[in-house]
């Protein structure tokens, strides 16, 4: 059987480079995250301290895991807690290929109705966060850096300096992100309508392609409404990841485990 999350089509200029998800408390997720899958934590960002959270940074691959929590009350971070019931997925990363795509893809989704719900423009570095609301299952973040390196300087964890600290012994990479909401195909076209890229189908299932992952939208049928509710992780060590969620209460399946309220699939190599 072919593997459906390896994309034929050739090169892309949307990489996702980061997921970050969302936690009532860190430590103890970042505890079970790094145990469970292998992963070692790379950088901590103090600039998120603006924003009333925490936070801490673990490469997957030459991608990254990012978790933040509410240090203070009334933050986006912890009204999206509330909204969801509790931990989860927070926000799809993205790093774009060139600074004129990026721009066009900015002003695609304003002209889509999508506002900006954040944005900055630093020097060779240009961020655009759009808006939950209107993304509808999370933020989806635009960035490019005049480096334009998708495997290596990433600024939102200061450039270079977190190479060391991959670790693949468990877990290889990301290979593909669950988006859920009532409507999946509405939503799978809004998304593709926003990065103007294609739906097509998998296993029943509206998908979107990006460079290295495969956008998935399901039903919701947890209650939790609209969300990043799963990642596709391929992996090395299957048993271990198994072996270790056991003990953290994190065991779902042979196949599937749950951390910081989010289904990990996972596809071993």
């Amino acid at each position: 059987m072919s593997d459906p999350y390896i994309w034929e089509g050739g090169y892309l200029t949307i990489q996702l480079r980061q997921i970050c998800l969302v936690a009532e408390k860190l430590d103890s997720v970042i505890d079970d995250l790094t145990a469970i899958l292998g992963i070692k934590s790379c950088y901590v960002d103090p600039g998120v301290g603006a924003f009333g959270l925490e936070n801490n940074l673990m490469p997957v691959g030459r991608n990254f895991l990012e978790v933040v929590a509410p240090i203070q009350e009334n933050t986006a971070g912890g009204r999206y807690l509330e909204r969801r019931g509790g931990d989860g997925g927070y926000m799809v990363i993205t790093q774009i290929d060139k600074l004129e795509e990026h721009q066009r893809l900015r002003t695609r989704a304003l002209d889509n109705g999508v506002r900006i719900a954040h944005e900055n423009t630093r020097d060779g570095w240009e961020l655009c966060q759009l808006h939950p609301r209107d993304m509808v299952a999370a933020f989806l973040e635009l960035e490019w850096d005049v480096n334009e390196d998708f495997e290596g300087h990433w600024n939102p964890v200061g450039g270079l300096g977190w190479e060391d600290k991959v670790c693949q012994d468990r877990t290889i990479d990301f290979i593909g992100v669950e988006l859920q909401s009532e409507n999946p195909l509405q939503l799978a076209h809004h998304w593709a309508t926003v990065t103007d890229l294609p739906v097509h189908h998998e296993n029943d299932n509206p998908c979107v392609n990006f460079n290295n992952v495969t956008l998935r939208f399901v039903e919701s049928t947890d209650g939790r409404g609209a969300g990043l509710g799963g990642l596709d992780i391929r992996v090395k060590d299957q048993a271990g990841i198994i072996e270790e969620a056991k003990k953290r209460d994190c065991y779902v399946s042979d196949s599937q485990v749950n951390i910081c309220g989010t289904r990990w699939y996972l596809y071993e190599t």
